[in-house]
């Protein structure tokens, strides 16, 4: 998460995966989403808590947007700042103008970028060049924010464990990626289960595998992969950009529906998560969709909270530093107590 800018050692803190990170600061980082949560809850309209006051941050899109764009711009706007939007063709990023050019003016005006791109190496670019946070709101290649708030989700409920099964069913495309990223570093149980020709990320595969903190297998019969499952995890067939193969996809995939029969071989009290948006009656079904196991909205609402938590961390690393200092002192004091 961190990244030397000015060659003298000092760090600017960028997120564009989980590269860098280990088990404890995700760890830290699902604690102060709940305290963020918490605090939105019981205090929602106090002026107290604004880490992030009058500080800005650029959010260009590419692509796009509903719950990124909306859980981005209200959590500045709930931590004090004021968020800029930007469309990625209004201001022509990588022909207009050059990525670095756009990374060193944003880094003169703003004191954050958020980014929801194509290309990964923009994100990369933009991250090399500004001397400001950058955070990867999506890239083709991975969907980091998303799987934070997934993982928080099952945090927050309970349902993290290191042999927690979860199943993703469907394309390997950006979102499995970005769980497999992870699963080089938190222990769980990560299956991909896919058509043949529609692998995740080779290259960081073999990195989370090498890592070895996770069991992660990869199959092709979604009702093998499912056995047992505490996690039935899944996201659209098409993504953007591959609209000219949707025809093919929903034949392939079709058998990858998750649905009430694919749930009869997860265990009882499996639960079923979908990045969104949803297509009902293609990756999953509207009964499935809709009903008891789904914790889909709840995902959704999420990311609202962890990204406040994730903006406070690189911009204001004093005060989640604070945070966390506390709070280990109080769990230290009701261990002595108890």
């Amino acid at each position: 998460m961190s990244q030397d800018t000015t060659g003298n050692g000092s760090k600017k803190r960028d997120f564009l995966g989980f590269t860098g990170l280990d088990a404890a600061k995700i760890i830290e980082l699902f604690d102060y989403s709940l305290h963020i949560k918490r605090q939105r809850e019981t205090n929602r309209n106090s002026d107290e808590f604004r880490p992030i006051r009058h500080k800005t941050v650029a959010m260009i899109f590419n692509k796009p947007s509903l719950r990124t764009r909306v859980s981005f711009e209200l959590g500045v706007y709930e931590l004090g700042g004021h968020a800029i939007s930007l469309e990625g063709k209004a201001i022509g990023v990588g022909e207009r103008e050059s990525v670095e050019d756009i990374a060193r003016l944003l880094s003169r005006y703003n004191d954050a970028i958020v980014a929801r791109l194509h290309e990964h190496e923009i994100i990369e670019t933009l991250a090399a060049h500004a001397d400001i946070p950058v955070i990867n709101a999506l890239t083709d290649r991975s969907h980091p924010c998303q799987i934070l708030a997934d993982a928080f989700t099952l945090y927050e409920k309970g349902l993290w464990h290191d042999d927690t099964k979860l199943v993703f069913v469907g394309d390997g495309n950006n979102v499995a990626n970005s769980w497999i990223e992870l699963a080089g570093i938190l222990p769980f149980h990560f299956v991909l289960a896919c058509p043949e020709g529609y692998l995740p990320d080779e290259k960081l595969l073999k990195q989370a595998r090498a890592n070895a903190k996770s069991k992660i297998e990869i199959l092709h019969d979604p009702m093998e992969a499912a056995r047992n499952a505490d996690v039935l995890y899944t996201d659209v067939w098409t993504s953007m950009g591959q609209e000219e193969e949707m025809a093919e996809r929903l034949k392939v995939f079709a058998p990858f529906q998750i649905n009430s029969k694919m749930m009869a071989e997860a265990k009882p009290s499996a639960v079923v998560m979908h990045c969104m948006p949803a297509h009902r009656g293609q990756e999953i079904s509207a009964e499935v969709m809709d009903g008891p196991q789904s914790i889909i909205i709840d995902e959704a609402e999420n990311r609202l909270h962890v990204q406040k938590a994730l903006m406070v961390k690189l911009m204001n690393h004093d005060v989640y530093r604070k945070f966390h200092l506390t709070h280990r002192l109080n769990r230290a004091a009701n261990r002595l107590k108890a």
